[in-house]
């Protein structure tokens, strides 16, 4: 399946303009040896006069990942991204085990306290349980929560 099939009509980020304005941020990045992939990496390394103007400190922001295999690098990959949101002064907002879906030994199912993470297989031919959207969901509500008491600050 094509991104224009799964994704619709879901707008582009301006890099510039959508960083300066966000409340808060979610970054979701499909692991590459444990690493965010080279277009993740590209998208931030063109974002230097906001890290200089300081656009993204005291935003929230959790990170989401997939990978093709169960032990294909979804932790690495988000705390690889976790230092760049560091360097940009974001808060970091991760998936406490309050949120008991990530203990489950029912099945096999993504997430841990760095974050909400899926399994794809090797084409992306898994989509996520309804475990690992409950997770994705609670990571996103929890966001929300905190960005809006920062914003009421």
């Amino acid at each position: 399946m094509v991104a224009k099939e799964i994704m619709g009509d879901v707008p582009v980020a301006d890099i510039h303009s959508d960083l300066r304005n966000v409340d808060g941020l979610i970054v979701d990045v499909p692991a590459r040896f444990g690493n965010m992939p080279v277009q993740m990496r590209t998208f931030w390394d063109q974002t230097s006069r906001e890290w200089m103007g300081g656009a993204l400190i005291g935003k929230p922001a959790p990170v989401f990942s997939s990978t093709a295999t169960q032990h294909g690098g979804q932790e690495t990959t988000i705390v690889s991204i976790m230092f760049t949101l560091l360097h940009y002064g974001c808060i970091i907002v991760g998936l406490p085990y309050s949120f008991v879906e990530q203990t489950i030994l029912e099945e096999i199912s993504g997430g841990s306290p760095y974050g909400a993470t899926t399994i794809a297989g090797s084409q992306g031919e898994r989509w996520p349980s309804v475990n690992e959207l409950k997770l994705a969901r609670s990571q996103g509500a929890h966001l929300t929560n905190v960005a809006r008491k920062l914003v009421a600050d």
